[in-house]
């Protein structure tokens, strides 16, 4: 293994429009590669280190997936069964179609939540979002949002197409009702604290300090690959400050909710990596379940939906990205090969054929994920 494109990559982005980066890499359950590059705080140009606290955002979500896939091992519910039976407020549900609201035909499945294919948005700015901070003054307990939530009429008929969406904040709360657990407390008891993850978090904790985190105004040019020519560009690096995502003190966010180091995280994506297995042989999955997590869940015209470019050539496991189709994506990773992205800028990546894991960081909004994320999928394979 020679890890030099990868230490060249990162610097490339570093000295491009990235304020710093980190990345830890594990092959075969042993740490091969970390790597840290540019500023943690540019203003102060305070170097890089990798032991930032950060914002994960949609990273979180690989995570959410996991912790109900235990519960799912435990007999706790079936992916085929309706979200009312756990969540009566999502019984009797309506539909957009066109300017009019129609009852949905078919309910809301828990495969649905996992696929994304269950109806919602990522809309924030709705009449229920408004009802659950006047109901909670504010503080916006998860249980509350969601049923507010419920309220809203879905885009489309369940398990018609996939759509981006709050699925997993809705299953973080039906992980929450079938365990009888807040879902932040379940996350410390059987995910973090399993993997000795002792820098990972729901809301933070007094003591620690987040990391800043950046955004890059575009002037003119919206296209990723222009973008890279520096000299056709015209963009501002701006510090950005809180989280939009995690809509109160109170709301565990599923979808967005955990703050991590890069080296933390990396011991999540090593278990994944593992069929399961933590660096100190703890178990979190079985091989069996992380086999089905890891197989794409979409048929053709739900697939056909999941048109985000960065995504050719992958499908949509239970939660994650999975790649089914090498020559469509132009990726050299291997079929099977999981994870997802965040939205400034983390990135997770487990595969059990290599048994290779890789957490890798920057902390901008707009993350340029287009330009990013496949370019380092193949510097990862061709290091190793």
């Amino acid at each position: 293994m020679n890890f030099e494109y990868m230490k060249n990559f990162m610097d490339s982005l570093t000295e491009w429009i990235i304020p710093g980066n980190s990345v830890v890499i594990y092959k075969d359950g042993k740490k091969v590669f970390e790597y840290s590059s540019g500023y943690s705080d540019l203003e102060k140009k305070i170097k890089k280190t990798g032991e930032e606290q950060l914002y994960i955002y949609s990273c979180s979500k690989v995570a959410t997936v996991t912790a109900a896939l235990q519960l799912y091992e435990q007999g706790k519910f079936l992916l085929s069964d309706p979200l009312y039976e756990y969540l009566p407020e999502f019984k009797k549900m309506y539909v957009k179609d066109g300017d009019r609201i129609k009852a949905a035909e078919n309910p809301i499945t828990i495969r649905d939540l996992f696929t994304m294919t269950a109806g919602l948005s990522y809309a924030t700015n709705t009449p229920a979002f408004e009802k659950a901070r006047k109901l909670t003054d504010g503080k916006m307990d998860t249980r509350t949002v969601i049923k507010c939530l419920a309220e809203e009429p879905l885009l489309f008929e369940p398990g018609a197409r996939w759509n981006y969406s709050l699925c997993h904040d809705v299953l973080a709360v039906l992980a929450e009702v079938v365990s009888g657990m807040r879902f932040s407390e379940y996350m410390k008891k059987y995910i973090f604290e399993p993997l000795d993850m002792n820098n990972s978090y729901y809301h933070t904790p007094n003591d620690v300090i987040i990391s800043p985190q950046y955004i890059y105004e575009i002037q003119d040019t919206k296209n990723i690959v222009e973008l890279q020519q520096k000299e056709h560009t015209s963009g501002v690096v701006k510090r950005a400050y809180g989280n939009e995502l995690v809509f109160g003190e109170n709301y565990d966010s599923g979808g967005a909710g955990i703050i991590t180091t890069v080296d933390d995280y990396a011991k999540f994506a090593a278990a994944l990596a593992n069929s399961g297995t933590g660096l100190n042989n703890n178990r979190i999955l079985s091989s069996a379940t992380v086999k089905l997590m890891k197989t794409n869940q979409l048929n053709e015209a739900q697939r056909k939906t999941m048109n985000w470019r960065r995504l050719r050539g992958y499908g949509y496991g239970l939660g994650v990205r999975t790649l089914i189709d090498k020559a469509e994506s132009g990726s050299n990773s291997s079929i099977g090969e999981i994870g997802w992205g965040g939205a400034a800028g983390a990135t997770i990546i487990a595969d059990t054929e290599e048994k290779v894991a890789l957490f890798y960081a920057h902390h901008m909004l707009n993350p340029q994920e287009e330009y990013y994320q496949p370019r380092l999928r193949n510097v990862l394979y061709s290091c190793l």
